[in-house]
């Protein structure tokens, strides 16, 4: 930082206050960036350690490399772990889908059609985002029981293709009620129907909401352990929060070490959603139903 003489100029010295506050926020901003990646660097850390000085050594550097937590934890745990990231990506996948064409065409509706009770049904809908999850789980687990769905993969995916999730539902409906009415006129008087409008006007011009519902509904499937541990019953089923929970073994002792080395792998596929998306993410939420 230049040194301010007494008789500097005013310049001289808004320069040099500038500089100042710049240096004290990307301080700060470091120092918050840091106590925010702790618990994934501790994590990252933990999975090289041995299991005896995973937590008598808070450090993160370890006093002794341990690689093979990797390699004992992809085959660990009674089946290969890739069995687990499969059935977390088939059912993160479906449920995408499911959100992506019910969600929208239900905003589709809401935005752009006139029906009976249009505004009952549309302020219960968003009742609904205040429900908690557990009120509902044990109905719903009674009507999947009762459909002899329970330990397979529908009840986590074949519910997202009949527009359960509000929160999405309301964001589509600000988007599209920022894409002008014109467009679905000219649409219609060269002799398209509300469907063909969906899916050439409608669908194409809101991409950043889909896009924001995609990377959403992928993050909180992937990482969903409730309603996977309730439907989910065999080993062979498991996704990846429930093939975690393997290496946990109260009786016989944990082995921490590869949880955390499979740990650190299963954070790979959300990482990687969202690096390629991130800059459609900003945008969907810059224009879609957050700013409403």
């Amino acid at each position: 930082m230049p040194a301010i003489t007494p008789n500097a100029s005013p310049l001289a010295k808004l320069r040099s206050a500038t500089g100042s506050r710049r240096i004290f926020i990307h301080t700060v901003l470091i120092g918050v960036a840091v106590v925010m990646l702790y618990p994934l660097l501790w994590m990252f850390s933990s999975s090289l350690k041995p299991d005896t000085e995973i937590f008598t050594h808070p450090g993160l550097i370890p006093n002794a490399l341990r690689p093979e937590n990797y390699s004992e934890g992809w085959s660990g745990s009674g089946n290969s772990f890739s069995l687990y990231i499969t059935n977390s990506l088939i059912v993160t996948i479906g449920a995408v889908i499911g959100n992506v064409i019910s969600c929208s065409l239900a905003a589709y509706a809401f935005a752009r059609f006139e029906f009976r009770g249009k505004k009952i049904w549309f302020g219960l809908m968003l009742g609904t985002l205040m429900l908690p999850t557990q009120a509902v789980l044990i109905p719903q687990y009674t009507i999947f029981y009762n459909l002899t769905w329970i330990n397979t993969f529908l009840p986590l995916i074949v519910p997202k293709f009949l527009a359960v999730d509000a929160f999405f539902i309301f964001l589509m409906v600000q988007f599209i009620r920022s894409i002008p009415r014109e467009l679905d006129h000219a649409a219609m008087m060269d002799g398209a129907n509300p469907l063909q409008i969906y899916w050439k006007i409608i669908l194409p011009l809101m991409k950043p909401a889909l896009i924001t519902t995609t990377i959403f509904t992928f993050i909180w499937t992937y990482d969903d352990f409730l309603h996977q541990l309730v439907y989910l019953q065999q080993n062979d089923k498991f996704t990846v929060p429930l093939g975690l929970t393997l290496f946990m073994d109260q009786t016989s002792g944990s082995s921490y070490g590869a949880m955390f080395a499979m740990s650190t792998l299963a954070l790979l596929p959300t990482l990687i959603c969202f690096l390629i998306f991130q800059k459609r993410l900003v945008e969907g939420m810059a224009t879609s139903g957050m700013k409403g």
